[in-house]
């Protein structure tokens, strides 16, 4: 929770009473009360600041606390990209209905058998370099230095949060589904480590560093705590510090985010969750890059060291959580690859600094931009010989591709809140999936790229409605639009 003035938050639930006090960075209050000892579902639970009671509110449905079965989870909801901008007829004109809102609403009528076990935010649960009106107006009320239009320091990021997590439904919503998130480049800012040349142009600006460790610690506070189980909540060494209530707080936050941003591998963002006889592993594509030109890596060898661990440990089946998906199309996947090659100066100098742009420009940032991570994890998936589900977002489409004689696939849900024009619809489905199809290829083979370890089709897709997306296991996935008030379905497929 966050609360206006420090205090100790208790949360009543199935006789017992659970309490935290709260810790306070850049003039923020924060707890976080883990119930360790419940034995059964519970009904309803209430929460107290200080002994008045502020949860539930009136008129709201319980919330309230659903264990995870032994056999493990039965259903996953999943998406990304969600703008946080108004729900007036303007606002749906160009950005559709809020899913993710209606979804909240949905459940809140619905029995237990369309609940899901757990609800996964994919990136870019924030816009922090294109807010709201409101947000916009909340900056220019305190600020009319750089960066313009954009997210600047930890109490603008706070206010970003508020905005996007107070709507009663989405209150709701997260107060009663478990949720695990990670970041994607909105969340910070638009290619977020795209490549080394990006980093130093960020560089040179006069904002970059403040608003870089605002992110990061923005992040920490509001996604990071909650993906982490109460043991490594309680060894964690910079929770413990805030908790203590010793020293500069705010200076401790911000020399952390910093050196997570300058040094990828003094902290790891990726996760891992069993859930039954699943694992579940939400993975840093943005934060653990490692940017060299000439040697790319979607993660650097720390973090590989740790997933090549995650996929090699006993699981009947793995389920990925990857911002940016795995499988694209074939077609852009050979021309983000094609174009890492002329990054690295395949074609020369000056078509190197000619393709440094255009990576920029059009986001060839995806696995495919980082062949050598793309093939090692590609060979360590075939070796593993388990079912694979790769759950992934940011591309603002939808779709569904199958790999490795079925047992891989890539289901992608994007965005919940903020889709593509038509035209820019239009380009993608003919750069991605018919142009790029025919051209992808033979570009990659003329840069000297070798294929692929293996091939995959799309099967299902493509879909540019604002969606997201349940997967029901042992293998059934169905995307869902809003229509403002209620979901319906898109479309679905069996993965078995």
């Amino acid at each position: 929770m966050e609360t206006a003035d420090p205090c100790t938050v208790a949360v009543e639930a199935d006789g017992r009473t659970y309490r935290s006090p709260t810790f306070t960075v850049h003039g923020h209050h924060y707890a976080i009360v883990d119930l360790v000892e419940l034995s059964q579902d519970i009904a309803s639970y209430s929460v107290t600041l200080d002994g008045e009671r502020v949860w539930p509110q009136a008129g709201r449905p319980p919330s309230r606390i659903r264990l995870l079965r032994p056999e493990g989870a039965r259903r996953l909801a999943f998406g990304s990209c969600r703008t946080s901008v108004p729900h007036d007829a303007a606002h749906v004109r160009t950005h559709g209905h809020d899913v993710l809102r209606a979804y909240g609403r949905h459940l809140a009528e619905s029995g237990d058998e369309e609940w899901p076990d757990l609800l996964l935010l994919l990136g870019d649960q924030v816009y922090a370099d294109n807010p709201s009106p409101e947000m916009l107006d909340f900056i220019r009320a305190r600020r009319d230095t750089e960066p313009q239009g954009e997210i600047a320091d930890f109490e603008e990021y706070a206010e970003l949060y508020r905005q996007a997590w107070t709507e009663p439904e989405l209150r709701w919503l997260l107060s009663t589904v478990p949720t695990a998130m990670i970041f994607d480049d909105h969340d910070v800012r638009d290619d977020w480590n795209t490549s080394q040349a990006w980093r130093e142009q960020m560089a040179a600006t006069s904002w970059w560093r403040r608003r870089v460790v605002a992110g990061l610690g923005a992040y920490w506070v509001y996604q990071h705590l909650g993906n982490l189980s109460p043991a490594e909540r309680a060894e964690d060494p910079l929770l413990r510090t805030l908790m203590s209530g010793e020293g500069d707080a705010d200076a401790a936050l911000d020399a952390f985010a910093e050196k997570a941003d300058a040094e990828p591998s003094s902290n790891r963002w990726s996760y891992a969750r069993d859930l039954g006889p699943d694992r579940l592993i939400m993975v840093d594509t943005r934060c653990a890059r490692q940017l060299t030109p000439g040697d790319r890596r979607m993660l650097d060898p720390v973090e590989w060291a740790w997933l090549e661990e995650q996929v090699r440990r006993p699981a009947e089946r793995l389920i990925i959580g990857s911002s940016i998906p795995f499988l694209l199309p074939e077609g852009v996947h050979g021309v983000q690859s094609w174009n890492e090659a002329l990054c690295d100066g395949r074609w020369g100098p000056l078509v190197r600094r000619w393709s440094e742009s255009f990576r920029q420009a059009v986001d060839l940032e995806h696995w495919a931009a980082f062949r050598r991570s793309f093939d090692d994890l590609s060979r360590l998936l075939v070796e593993v010989g388990r079912p694979v589900l790769i759950l992934s977002g940011d591309v603002h489409f939808s779709y569904l591709a199958q790999a490795g004689a079925g047992r891989i696939h890539q289901i992608v849900c994007s965005p919940i809140r903020n889709p593509l024009g038509p035209l820019l619809r239009w380009a993608n489905v003919v750069t991605q999936f018919a142009i790029a199809t025919l051209v992808g290829g033979l570009l990659a083979r003329l840069a000297g790229v070798p294929r692929p370890p293996f091939r995959w089709r799309i099967t299902k897709g493509p879909w540019f409605h604002n969606a997201v997306a349940t997967l029901t296991l042992p293998g059934r996935v169905t995307w869902y639009t809003a229509d403002g008030k209620s979901v319906e379905p898109i479309d679905s497929a069996d993965l078995t």
